[in-house]
């Protein structure tokens, strides 16, 4: 049997964001994948793996040839924010089996330009067509879906709005020390409750941002590491999973995909939850990460609310700081962000967090361990992928 090879990330970086009216998607596509290869120090001729979605009638095709590459791997699995963690999944194989050297994931979105300018809506549902025609045409939209879905676990845990209001508040106060946050100013679960509801029980801060946006990774095969600029962060383990599309599929609205995903990555990881230093986890709505942290066993199930609610998730003074840019309630969501996790995963990782830093108990050393886990669809699916050093 061939030994698989170790792999690792090499190279992050993230494109302009925030608020971007003069690039296309393909230009902040670009721009990120130039940044992370300029971040790993290796030459774009030893790139031979991509993978993308979100973009193109031929998704990653036109990606690709508008950044001048001819993969001879490619991926374009697209399952909504965890698309990212499950192509990064499938790459690490791919070089693990030696069916490429070099793989660069790569995302860029024009979300919030394309509605300032008109050139799209805001995006109420999927379409009509499949299993979604016996939901859309009741008015069962994408927010409406996790509002059902936060309130049975209300009902069932006893959660409250004001524990769901706490997760908005920390990642705004991790998004505080992120100088590349969209949002920075402080908030209070008051400010949180008194905005305009979205979709009971959501007011607009339990929402994420919208924004433009891009970014990419760039995994390695090992030999090619003692190449690059920038310290290795290896692949421990991931897992992945889906779980409906139908909301009257969904066995149970309190348990997520990630309970599956999350037991695989740290079981072929072979580490624990608890072993993790922090977590960045895909927050479109405020009780995504409260389910989450259930779900990859931060909590017991239904324990999420108190979790939350003693200011354990800031980067500041937090037992398990998640989402420590600031997330994509208040950093930045230009569509499926589950790309963003891994770049700032692999920032803390390497020490680069600047004074959003995770430091590691009394000895104030660097995170060892981190876990990031992405969310697509409606709960639809998961993708959790544990990182490392050393």
């Amino acid at each position: 049997m061939v030994a698989r090879r170790k792999v690792a990330v090499v190279g992050v970086a993230l494109s302009d964001c925030g608020r971007v009216d003069d690039a296309t998607p393909y230009a902040l596509h670009a721009q990120a994948a130039r940044r992370a290869l300029a971040d790993a120090g290796l030459d774009r001729s030893l790139v031979d793996g991509f993978a993308s979605a979100g973009l193109g009638t031929l998704a990653p095709v036109e990606v690709a040839e508008y950044l001048g590459l001819r993969p001879t791997w490619v991926d374009s699995t697209s399952v909504g924010g965890s698309t990212w963690e499950v192509m990064a999944a499938h790459a690490v194989d791919a070089i693990a089996a030696g069916h490429a050297r070099v793989v660069l994931l790569a995302y860029g979105s024009t979300a919030r330009a394309d509605v300032r300018a008109g050139r799209r809506t805001g995006t109420l549902s999927f379409g009509t067509r499949g299993p979604l025609q016996f939901e859309v045409p009741y008015g069962h939209t994408l927010i409406a879906k996790y509002a059902m879905a936060a309130r049975r676990h209300m009902i069932e845990y006893g959660t409250t709005i004001e524990q769901l209001a706490q997760v908005a508040v920390q990642a705004r106060a991790n998004a505080a020390l992120n100088p590349e946050a969209m949002f920075r100013t402080p908030v209070t679960v008051d400010e949180v409750l008194a905005g305009p509801m979205i979709a009971d029980p959501f007011t607009k801060l339990h929402c994420c941002v919208r924004s433009d946006g891009g970014a990419a990774v760039l995994l390695a095969a090992e030999e090619y590491v003692r190449d690059c600029r920038t310290s290795p962060v290896w692949v421990l383990g991931s897992g992945e999973h889906v779980s409906h599309a139908a909301m009257s599929e969904w066995a149970d609205f309190t348990v997520s995909p990630a309970a599956v995903s999350g037991r695989l990555a740290f079981e072929r990881a072979g580490v624990r939850p608890d072993e993790m230093d922090f977590a960045e986890i895909y927050d479109a709505f405020t009780y995504m990460t409260l389910v989450t942290l259930e779900d990859l066993g931060f909590c017991g199930k239904g324990e999420g609310g108190a979790f939350v609610e003693k200011g354990r998730l800031r980067v500041e003074g937090g037992g398990l700081p998640v989402n420590t840019d600031g997330g994509g309630l208040s950093a930045q969501h230009p569509g499926m962000r589950g790309l963003f996790l891994l770049v700032e995963a692999v920032r803390q990782l390497r020490g680069e967090g600047g004074a959003r830093q995770v430091r590691r108990g009394a000895d104030g050393g660097l995170p060892r361990l981190g876990v990031a886990s992405g969310t697509g669809g409606w709960f639809c699916s998961s993708g959790t992928v544990v990182l490392g050093v050393g």
